[in-house]
């Protein structure tokens, strides 16, 4: 049996319960400089954590799909083949992208 993780809602990767809150305000910080960076067209809004209640209390699983998709809402088409990437990388690609 896998251990449970939790998905940080900015980058979308898996932390222990203890890291994450130790990870996100460190995430948060990387995506703010990262995105100053940016051209302006670029830029995204800032990711808000999601508070996931289903029935008073909330489920792992529905927090981590929750920071799932909050994760996947900061990709970018690429503008030739449509593959996502976050913002940053998106640059990086469409130089090679055919």
């Amino acid at each position: 049996r896998r251990p449970c993780f939790k998905i940080c809602y900015i980058c979308g990767r898996e932390f222990g319960s203890q890291s994450i809150s130790i990870h996100e305000p460190q995430c948060l910080e990387k995506w703010r400089t990262e995105n100053n960076q940016l051209p302006s067209h670029l830029r995204r809004p800032e990711p808000r954590k999601s508070e996931v209640l289903t029935g008073g209390s909330y489920t792992l699983t529905a927090e981590n799909e929750a920071a799932y998709q909050s994760a996947q809402a900061q990709l970018l088409p690429c503008r030739n083949c449509g593959r996502t990437f976050f913002p940053d990388r998106l640059m990086v690609h469409e130089k090679c992208c055919r």
